[in-house]
């Protein structure tokens, strides 16, 4: 394959590249008038971002064109965006969906009945094997900030460690399996029409020019990225690892060599308010 210095769309893909980053630019002069990670200006924030509506509305239209499950998940008290986690490879319920409702209580008699027959009310098997459960997501941060998405190819392992439940997120800096690419160019049309300006992750993982790093460095080491003004503090690789107790309860495993649900297949099916959840609290941990 040839590189983009070869490719017909070169000059196009030259002029949105501009475009975006002098939308970049300018939404860091204004969010960041002190150039400072850490100050900045919220009243120029202000309504220019994602509502929780409308982030779940972007949800759901995402999972009607891509015809897979689309979750949504608001950001942490200490990020600026939140997510949308788009199932590429996996299985149903998705780990995503079973991560955002564990912290609610797992009703007793349903727990005991799993326990006892080794599967939940509808006969699905909750036990977990010995190896590890595994999906693949594209991962849209929507900025609070401003009308700004970013996708991140991630993937969330889950697995018993000794009746303890842990799943990882770790997620990449872009899209880089091929096989994602089809979707993503799908993923990335969706929040064209709803008024979102996709920014290339690749283009947003070094520092603004002229900017300072602020105490940044003391909360979170290393320098903060374009990324990390505008979508989330945290490292953009940064591996996010939850604990919980009670993992015979909690994840549909998969039985002995059953295949991954091919691309096209990721359906949610049964819905999420049927997922089983767990009872102890969580813990929760992030590493670069």
């Amino acid at each position: 394959m040839g590189g983009c210095t070869e490719c017909a769309q070169k000059g196009g893909c030259d002029d949105r590249k501009g475009e975006m980053m002098t939308a970049i630019a300018e939404a860091l002069a204004a969010l960041y008038p002190t150039r400072t990670w850490g100050e900045r200006d919220d009243e120029q924030a202000f309504g220019g971002g994602v509502t929780l509506d409308e982030g779940r509305r972007l949800a759901a239209a995402i999972e009607q064109r891509l015809g897979t499950a689309a979750v949504h998940k608001p950001g942490g008290t200490d990020e600026y965006c939140d997510y949308v986690y788009v199932l590429c490879l996996g299985r149903s319920p998705s780990l995503i969906e079973l991560r955002e409702r564990a912290a609610a209580p797992y009703p007793p008699a349903l727990h005991q009945a799993a326990a006892d027959a080794g599967g939940d009310d509808d006969g699905v098997d909750l036990r977990v094997p010995g190896g590890a459960l595994r999906d693949v997501y594209l991962r849209v941060a929507l900025s609070s900030l401003a009308r700004f998405a970013a996708v991140q190819e991630v993937v969330i392992t889950a697995h018993d460690d000794h009746g303890e439940l842990v799943i990882c997120e770790t997620p990449r800096t872009g899209v880089f399996a091929p096989s994602l690419l089809p979707r993503f160019r799908k993923l990335v049309s969706v929040l064209a029409e709803a008024g979102w300006r996709h920014l290339d992750f690749g283009d947003m993982t070094q520092p603004p020019d002229g900017f300072h790093a602020g105490d940044y460095a003391a909360r979170y080491t290393g320098v903060p990225v374009i990324a990390n003004y505008l979508f989330y503090p945290q490292p953009c690789s940064a591996v996010t690892t939850v604990v919980a107790p009670g993992a015979p309860a909690a994840v549909p495993a998969l039985r002995d060599g059953q295949p991954a649900l091919p691309t096209p297949g990721c359906l949610r099916q049964p819905p999420v308010a049927s997922l089983p959840t767990l009872a102890a609290p969580l813990r929760v941990s992030s590493s670069r």
